[in-house]
């Protein structure tokens, strides 16, 4: 497996955070782009397998494997890059700075919501033969999902707001967990195993990831779903993107990062 210790590649993640910052618009568009498709494909995948199987741990344990494709390909999703580019600005790269964190936060954005969109307006396409039937199975599920996770929130109000929010925080310690493991083997059987781990925990445990999200909640409104836009920024994404930004970043980049840079190989300047 060639597993590297922390020791070792958290100097990785401050490199890789770096490059992102420094990346072209048009670049750091289109693998965000990419990375919200592929993760959406996922999405559909996962709920198929649990629908057809009528167990929801098998659709889980099968989820990552689009996670795993978009990040040997090196696309990049919004969770990813909440966890890496601060640690850029923290170790005071040259050139990096909080605008330039926060300019690739929007573009990835962006680019994830554009994919995800593209994939739900298909799926939608797909699930109703072109809008002229009542939705499959699967598409129907997708569609209750959306909505529930919606107005499931709401109707706690400022409590559902903080669970939504801790869910999301909880969704990124693992999402981000997936991204490290990407760097913690020079194998791809390292990568992919270190990878499926955390992100089957997050999925199994159904938990809020804002990329998904920018899926399903698309999905569930083309195919009838009631609720408006709106409900789903208040009660689902503004949350999940907040709770993501703080789990990734608190239990993931600044533990590693504390710990582990003092004793970590410094960086080889070309």
């Amino acid at each position: 497996m060639a597993y590297l210790v922390p020791s070792e590649f958290v100097t990785k993640m401050v490199d890789a955070g770096e490059s992102k910052i420094h990346m072209a618009t048009r670049d750091a568009l289109i693998r965000a782009y990419m990375a919200g498709a592929i993760l959406a494909l996922a999405a559909v995948f996962a709920v198929t397998v649990s629908v057809q199987t009528g167990s929801p741990i098998f659709g889980a344990m099968l989820f990552p494997v689009g996670f795993c494709m978009l990040y040997l390909l090196g696309f990049d999703l919004l969770t990813g890059v909440f966890v890496l580019t601060p640690l850029a600005l923290i170790d005071k790269r040259p050139g990096v700075t909080l605008k330039g964190v926060l300019k690739n936060w929007g573009i990835v954005f962006l680019g994830n919501f554009l994919g995800a969109l593209t994939v739900a307006v298909l799926m939608s396409i797909v699930f109703t033969n072109g809008f002229q039937t009542e939705p499959s199975k699967v598409g129907h599920t997708i569609g209750v999902i959306g909505e529930s996770r919606t107005l499931g929130y709401a109707q706690y109000g400022f409590w559902g707001m903080l669970t939504l929010f801790v869910r999301g925080m909880l969704c990124n310690w693992m999402v981000s967990t997936g991204v490290v493991g990407a760097m913690i083997s020079t194998t791809v059987g390292g990568k992919v195993i270190a990878m499926w781990m955390p992100i089957m925990l997050f999925f199994a445990m159904a938990f809020e990831h804002s990329v998904v999200n920018m899926f399903l909640f698309p999905t569930g409104l083309l195919l009838g779903g009631n609720f408006s836009i709106m409900d789903y920024l208040i009660w689902n994404e503004i949350p999940t993107v907040l709770g993501n930004m703080v789990g990734g970043l608190a239990f993931t980049g600044l533990t590693l990062y504390a710990t582990h840079i003092k004793t970590a190989p410094k960086r080889k300047l070309a």
